[in-house]
């Protein structure tokens, strides 16, 4: 996967980490992020983060706007050419997609809930940041409902899903807090084992 993100952030004329902010960017939308949260997203400095969009400025990829929820301060996001980017280094970078593709469906089942719970015991350890998943997010009911092909309930679109649907990186996401977290992680946890 690191081997597929540098050749596609090559192809494009960026480097990983700028591909990783610009690809960030365009899935939260128009409304942009600020710094801060996206040094956090990525687990990198400001200073790197900083230097990274500079460049995307630069290149005209990203552009720096009024945050919408603090006049005061900016936020950034990705313009049409940025998109357009992302869209590129996509289709670039598939051998990993083409990889899982060719599991069964259960198996890609079972690779996303050994992977939700790597990257939540990574978490809980402080080895990366928090991710935006569903058993982190306030809106995730984790096993509230009898089908066991649509045991969770997702509160923010007000409807149940499977295991098949948990999302890595929600652009809905909420964070939960820690106890509810916890709490969450237990029930989803011990009816998944």
């Amino acid at each position: 996967m690191r081997t597929e993100a540098w050749t596609a952030a090559d192809a494009i004329g960026l480097n990983p980490t700028q591909l990783q902010i610009l690809t960030f960017l365009v899935a939260r939308g128009r409304a942009g992020m600020r710094v801060k949260q996206i040094a956090a997203y990525l687990g990198v400095s400001q200073p790197t983060t900083t230097d990274s969009i500079n460049a995307l400025l630069r290149k005209g990829l990203v552009e720096k706007r009024t945050d919408p929820s603090d006049a005061r301060a900016l936020s950034v996001a990705a313009t049409p050419a940025g998109e357009t980017a992302v869209r590129q280094a996509g289709q670039l970078a598939s051998a990993t997609e083409d990889a899982i593709a060719s599991l069964s469906k259960l198996e890609q089942q079972d690779l996303l809930m050994h992977l939700v719970k790597i990257i939540r015991n990574l978490q809980t350890a402080g080895a990366i940041p928090e991710q935006r998943m569903c058993v982190n997010c306030r809106y995730f009911q984790p096993h509230v409902h009898d089908d066991p092909k649509a045991p969770h309930h997702c509160a923010f679109v007000d409807a149940a899903f499977g295991p098949a649907q948990l999302r890595v990186d929600c652009a809905e996401y909420d964070g939960a807090e820690p106890e509810a977290q916890r709490t969450a992680w237990h029930v989803f946890n011990r009816a998944a084992s």
